[in-house]
């Protein structure tokens, strides 16, 4: 059975390739924002803890992911509850949120690339981030991003290779 994706592959007007993500939850903006910069909410579904202090030039601390040591990035931009955007192991992360209506809110996750090679990988990874996330936002418990052969990160990654989404780049746990 082939992996429903959900993200898309794409050249930002700078030439830079990224991969988009997009959800839309029952949740007012202020709430998703806490999901996106809280530590402790984040830790539930990102792929590191990360302790960020929330102004431009800011630190942020990650920790915790078995796949990565620990690193500093720096915070980008800053407009709350809006935008995040912060520099991580090269690549950058752009979280938007628009507020549908008083309840509703559109997430847009843009992960800009160093490589595009990082592409398949970095889809796959964020697929099943995503998924423990939309669990953590409907109130359920998840094993989040680091379950093990639980998560379906591989059949997720085929799927993109498939799709014809740039691969070559190391994927740790395979190589």
């Amino acid at each position: 059975m082939a992996a429903d994706l959900t993200g898309t592959y794409l050249t930002l007007d700078d030439g830079r390739s990224a991969v988009r993500f997009s959800r839309i939850y029952d949740h007012p903006v202020e709430r998703v924002w806490q999901l996106v910069t809280d530590a402790d909410e984040l830790v539930r579904w990102f792929p590191s803890r990360a302790e960020i202090e929330l102004r431009p030039g800011g630190t942020i601390t990650f920790s915790g992911d078995p796949n990565m040591p620990e690193s500093t990035g720096r915070v980008l931009a800053v407009d709350a509850p809006r935008h995040l955007s912060f520099e991580w192991g090269g690549d950058e992360l752009h979280f938007d949120l628009e507020e549908l209506d008083e309840k509703r809110t559109r997430f847009t996750l843009t992960n800009v690339l160093e490589a595009a090679d990082t592409a398949s990988r970095n889809g796959a990874g964020w697929e099943v981030c995503l998924a423990a996330l939309d669990a953590t936002a409907r109130g359920e418990r998840s094993a989040g991003p680091h379950a093990g052969t639980s998560a379906s990160w591989k059949e997720f990654y085929a799927g993109y290779v498939e799709a014809g989404v740039p691969s070559g780049a190391s994927v740790p746990g395979l190589d």
